[in-house]
């Protein structure tokens, strides 16, 4: 049976009880791997309770997701958040969800979440490319809370939470502007939603706290004191902004302090001196001297600061510095933000560092900036006792749970920059999990076998577990070589696409002419065109990809569907350096990659396209194509795997993989040199 009919199988299967009960099986665990029975498991209005060896079956109403809530009077509260697609997919049909691990109540043991960047302004209000307005000025305080509807379960089961809130605050956009090229406000609705989120506490040590200057400050200042989030990280002079934001929690008494890791070129400086506020200056003299005040009083001290650079994979030597002397200085957690895509976690002597949360609720259109996470930290007064990473999707600019190919993608990424700093990141359902006093264990070997359908040399990889790396990678003939990859576009396989009420804004296409199929090429939905003579007909990647590498191997991938002979035409556009964004929209040179014409027929049609991607020159650059109708008759095309893969090694022969750079590690695809009928055994 080949790949697609096995698929309609597949899709029969799940169609087959559309109407009635789907069932999400697992187990639930104690810390010291104990089945841990009488757990309330609740999805949506079903409820089931664990049994004397913890397992749990609920029939749930089939839904495109599901939400499981665990209680336990004795235990911490868990939320854990699965697509249909990937527990339909799951290897295991007797327990399709992960073992989940629930932390015990103690004396004095605390819950923090922790999230990254956050702002409501720009395009909140006014989006590009047509896309759907999220805050309405005549609705701002219900659109402010439908932004974070989805992250309030996870955010209002800690003891207490936090996040950095890198804009200011005003009503009406401030009159002063620091002489910057990005500076951000957003409307006082944002604090409301925040609070009503679950979240209690915000830093204000980041580069856009000082954006309006001396009256944003102020008017961010007169918001927050009008709401019920707490602050630290900026005043209107050194001395207050260096101050700590002092909370009990629990009975332990905590400090919140918050700084920015640079001045600023400017005159005046975002940070606050004697002579203008702005925000706290992680100067290390400043962060040793308000953390050691803060620990002399007996306090449970938590860093959080800005900096490194932007887009970068592992923070500064500075940042990491700072941090650690932090923590060497009594400081028992440092939370770290500002380059907008998530960095390693390292256990540091007991003591727990995240060095980039990466966005929380943010408008960047660009692909990187999306996956995230939120970080749960147990405490022990001052002592370390465990984490936990809830994997997070920025869908359309408002943080989701993140499922499918989203989850592996983050949870790949974290757990290898973090393995990189000898921290291990095991897993707890859909989570990753990070244990006191941890010695890195090696995980048995399982096996997995990829086979390639009909035309095909590139194979996705999203089907693996995230927690385990590849170790080999067996081949049928020694005459074949292959190459890992990663893959740059969100959501390419169309299963989350409408998930979680958030249209995508990532991807470019007529969006009156679109909808989303309940059938694919590889899972449960792809994208459907309908292509008209009057039209553009072009559809692929929205935005630039802001980061990347020049004169990078390439392969653009794409699956389709069509009953009518049509051509696709696919170019690279590139953002010249220093060229305004729109310009290069308009104006940027399209440079055609390949051709493809494609047949009428039933099957899905299989397209592979290599190029290089732009060697010097530019700032970014995007995918897209268009279709090119034969005598103007209008036709549906419908679109699946729709994939731009950048390869991180070359092809080899070597049955361990070479992985010279962390991205290889994260492989989302492997490719092979020419085309083979059997299949490829996987070790991991």
């Amino acid at each position: 049976m080949n790949k697609f009919w096995s698929f309609l199988l597949f899709i029969f299967t799940i169609n087959s009880f559309a109407n009635d009960n789907f069932a999400l099986n697992g187990k639930v665990l104690t810390e010291q791997g104990k089945p841990l029975t009488g757990v309330e498991i609740t999805v949506g209005d079903k409820k089931v309770t664990t049994s004397s060896d913890g397992t749990f079956e609920v029939k749930a109403n089939v839904a495109d997701s599901y939400q499981i809530v665990l209680s336990h009077a004795k235990y911490f509260p868990s939320v854990q958040t699965f697509s249909h697609f990937e527990l339909a997919q799951a290897a295991d049909k007797l327990r399709n969800i992960s073992d989940i691990t629930l932390v015990k109540k103690a004396k004095n043991r605390v819950m923090l979440a922790f999230g990254g960047d956050v702002m409501m302004g720009r395009r909140f209000y006014k989006p590009y490319f047509g896309d759907e307005v999220l805050i309405h000025l005549d609705n701002k305080a219900a659109d402010s809370r439908a932004i974070v509807a989805h992250i309030k379960p996870y955010m209002s089961i800690a003891d207490y939470a936090a996040v950095n809130l890198e804009t200011q605050i005003a009503d009406t956009k401030p009159n002063e502007r620091a002489p910057k090229s990005v500076t951000f406000y957003s409307q006082p609705e944002i604090l409301a939603a925040l609070s009503w989120a679950g979240i209690d506490y915000v830093s204000l040590g980041n580069n856009h706290t000082y954006d309006y200057l001396d009256s944003g400050l102020h008017s961010t200042l007169k918001f927050l004191s009008q709401s019920k989030l707490a602050y630290s990280g900026a005043g209107i002079n050194e001395k207050s902004a260096l101050k700590a934001h002092q909370q009990k929690i629990k009975n332990n008494n905590f400090s919140m302090l918050a700084y920015v890791g640079w001045e600023g070129s400017a005159n005046p400086t975002q940070t606050a001196n004697n002579d203008h506020g702005g925000a706290a200056y992680g100067s290390m003299e400043n962060m040793l001297s308000s953390v050691t005040k803060q620990v002399d009083q007996g306090n449970v001290t938590i860093v959080q600061y800005h900096g490194s650079q932007e887009y970068a994979n592992s923070p500064t030597g500075v940042t990491e510095q700072r941090l650690k002397s932090s923590l060497d200085a009594g400081a028992a957690l440092a939370i770290a933000h500002h380059p907008h895509v998530t960095q390693g976690l390292e256990l540091y002597d007991n003591k727990l560092i995240a060095y980039s949360m990466g966005n929380f609720i943010f408008d960047q259109n660009f692909s990187a900036t999306q996956h995230s996470f939120i970080l749960y930290v147990w405490l022990d007064g001052e002592k370390f006792h465990r984490a936990e990473i809830v994997p997070i999707y920025v869908k359309g600019y408002k943080p989701t749970p993140a499922t499918g190919m989203h989850r592996y993608t983050v949870m790949k990424r974290i757990k290898t920059l973090s393995k990189i700093r000898n921290t291990e990141i095991t897993q707890s359902g859909g989570h990753g999990v990070i244990t006191a006093h941890q010695t890195l264990s090696v995980a048995k070997n399982t096996k997995a076998e990829l086979t390639f359908g009909r035309n095909e040399r590139v194979t996705s990889l999203y089907q693996l577990p995230w927690k385990t790396p590849i170790t080999q990678v067996i081949l049928p003939d020694t005459n074949v070589r292959y190459r890992l990859g990663t893959n740059l576009i969100n959501d390419s396989n169309f299963e989350t696409f409408n998930l979680f009420d958030s249209p995508e804004r990532g991807w470019l296409f007529d969006r009156e002419s679109t909808s989303i199929n309940d059938f694919g090429a590889s899972g449960q939905h792809s994208l459907a065109i309908q292509l008209k003579p009057s039209q553009s007909n072009t559809f692929g990647m929205q935005s630039f990809k802001r980061v990347y590498k020049p004169s990078s191997a390439m392969t653009l991938k794409a699956k389709f569907n069509v009953q009518t002979a049509v051509k696709i035409n696919f170019y690279w556009q590139g953002r010249k350096k220093r060229q305004k964004l729109f310009d290069a929209f308009k104006n940027g040179k399209k440079h055609l990659i390949g051709s493809v014409d494609l047949t009428k027929n039933t099957q899905w049609q299989n397209v592979e396209i290599e190029f290089n991607s732009p060697r010097i020159g530019y700032k970014s650059y995007r995918v897209i194509a268009q279709a090119v109708l034969a005598n103007g008759k209008e036709l549906t095309l419908n679109i699946d795997d729709f994939a731009l893969i950048e390869w991180q090694t070359a092809y080899s022969k070597q049955v361990e993989p070479s992985n010279y750079n962390s991205e290889s590690a994260q492989a989302s695809y492997l490719g092979v040199d020419r085309f083979i009928e059997q299949p490829i055994t996987l070790k991991h």
